[in-house]
């Protein structure tokens, strides 16, 4: 995997606000619609620990975050 990955929903105020930001911010992403994708709360419940929230941004290295902020992506990012 190479780019960051938005688990989201159309309905989610919490999702808009992040995809907002990193726009802002610069930082390209790749949506997926929890809605739309077959086995994508699957994804988000194991990233969870058992509960799936969005968003769960999911980064290039394979590893997740539950409800991230910009900063918290910016830094892991950043991590070699």
């Amino acid at each position: 995997m190479d780019s960051l990955t938005v688990y989201s929903a159309p309905w989610c105020g919490h999702c808009h606000r992040l995809k907002a930001a990193l726009t802002r911010a610069d930082i390209p992403f790749v949506e997926v619609d929890v809605d739309r994708t077959p086995g994508a709360v699957e994804i988000i419940t194991e990233i969870g620990g058992g509960s799936w929230l969005i968003p769960t941004v999911v980064l290039p290295d394979g590893s997740g975050l539950v409800n991230p902020g910009v900063q918290e992506i910016r830094e892991r990012l950043a991590q070699p």
